[in-house]
């Protein structure tokens, strides 16, 4: 299930009380809400060939995404699987892995599985997957990107 939404309002949208047919908060009318997030893995997933899977993509939850685990008989059976089926549902794609379901997720190394918990809280509850850290070193102040994917390398490599 992808989604690709805009804000853009009908042209039969009636003006705001700003006289803007657009709500009037400053925001340009062909706005665009980013749904998918591309991370990478620390570890990766190792598939049935032995080949390590590092990149993927995780989409927005939706509410129906939250519901629908609850009714799972393994989550009924052990509250602790709730987080397994539901980073199932919205993880698209782990490398060249475009089916993944609970037992992917299973098999993925317990540093991947919090990273996408994380991950998943992040994007979902904050909007965006940027941690503000200082250096330990220089006590600089930076942004750093928790999806990585950026650059190629680890979080701190160039």
């Amino acid at each position: 299930m992808r989604r690709a939404l805009s804000s853009s309002p009908p042209s039969s949208a009636p003006p705001s009380p700003e006289g803007r047919a657009d709500g009037g908060a400053g925001s340009s009318p062909r706005e665009s809400l980013r749904t998918e997030f591309a991370f990478e893995l620390p570890r990766g997933y190792v598939d049935d060939s032995g080949t390590v899977h590092r990149s993927g993509v995780m989409r927005l939850a939706t509410a129906r995404d939250e519901l629908v685990p609850l009714r799972d008989d393994r989550v009924r059976e052990n509250s602790a699987y709730l987080s397994v089926v539901l980073i199932a549902r919205v993880v698209s794609r782990i490398g060249t892995v475009d089916d993944v379901h609970p037992g992917v997720i299973e098999d993925l190394f317990a540093s991947d599985l919090a990273f996408l918990q994380d991950f998943y809280r992040r994007v979902n509850s904050e909007g965006h997957t940027r941690a503000a850290v200082t250096c330990p070193s220089c006590q600089e102040s930076f942004a750093v990107d928790l999806a990585g994917g950026g650059g190629g390398g680890r979080p701190g490599e160039s």
